[in-house]
């Protein structure tokens, strides 16, 4: 197959790139710059020029694919709601340029956008309405997409995707501890988060571009839950930093906008995944991955 990568050049984009192409596919990746033009030759990736917010390229690109694996996002917290919203048309534009086709679309969200008392798995959906976190809008333009007979599923990622190269969650967790002169948690730090090494992830996306079914959702979760003050524990040792707990009101003070995501409770299941798509994770875990020289270089 020829698969179009949005975000070809990311974190996660680089290395579905990689996993596409060792699995004998064809790869035409989106980016917007020289450098990221050459990254993808270099790794034998044809390239295709455009942006988010340029949905005639994003259209262009689907058309000229035999499917597609949406992983680009624009992460500037800032602007987060409107950053979703452009998600949302970009999705759209994909996903009715590969209408009446049977082509696939695989779309990126996450877990975090859902909450249950016991675990989350595959067959739960994420709250919409005025009031729901903005990411949802990627589950929605997917839905909407569904509805319309397009062949498109969902990977859901955890809060942290690691591996190196790593510049989400806990590398601006390590350059608070470093700011703040120690690594705090929220409460307990029993709250769980679920997580994926980045080689793992790229993995279920190509299993689910090649044999995924329409209107399903997948969840990349290597690890079920990994406790915050684990994580915590990790980075104030490298740091040879305090390991402090702070109450609800501290913690909105030490994290600022991170305070909901270092208190939430994501405990996720991905064994629906692991059985329809025949995908098992073998990368290192996230503590012991963590817990190297390498996360913590300046």
């Amino acid at each position: 197959m020829r698969i179009f990568v949005t975000g070809a050049t990311g974190f996660v984009g680089e290395a579905v790139v990689r996993e596409l192409l060792a699995a004998g596919h064809s790869v035409l990746g989106l980016t917007r710059s020289d450098a990221g033009a050459d990254a993808l030759a270099r790794i034998g990736a044809a390239v295709h020029r455009g942006e988010l917010l340029d949905t005639e390229s994003l259209a262009a690109g689907a058309k000229a694919c035999d499917g597609v694996i949406h992983t680009a996002f624009i992460h500037d917290f800032s602007k987060f709601k409107e950053n979703c919203e452009i998600d949302r048309h970009a999705i759209e534009a994909l996903g009715s340029a590969l209408a009446s086709s049977d082509r696939p679309l695989v779309v990126t969200s996450g877990t975090g956008l859902l909450s249950s008392a016991n675990i989350i798995t595959e067959e739960d959906v994420p709250a919409s309405g005025p009031n729901a976190i903005p990411r949802v809008a990627s589950e929605e333009a997917a839905a909407s997409l569904a509805a319309r007979g397009v062949n498109v599923s969902v990977v859901r990622l955890p809060p942290s995707v690691h591996g190196d190269r790593d510049h989400g969650f806990v590398p601006l967790l390590i350059g608070l501890a470093r700011e703040k002169g120690i690594s705090a948690y929220v409460g307990e730090g029993l709250n769980r988060w679920p997580a994926v090494h980045r080689f793992d992830a790229a993995l279920v996306f190509r299993l689910a571009v090649e044999k995924g079914v329409a209107g399903a959702r997948y969840h990349g979760l290597a690890e079920e839950g990994v406790p915050f003050r684990d994580i915590a524990g990790v980075i104030g040792r490298r740091l040879n930093l305090p390991v402090v707990s702070k109450d609800a009101g501290e913690a909105a003070d030490h994290f600022g906008w991170f305070a909901h995501f270092a208190g939430m409770d994501n405990f996720a299941s991905s064994q629906r995944t692991r059985e329809l798509l025949g995908w098992e994770p073998k990368q290192i875990g996230l503590i012991a991955d963590i817990d190297r020289p390498r996360y913590f270089e300046s």
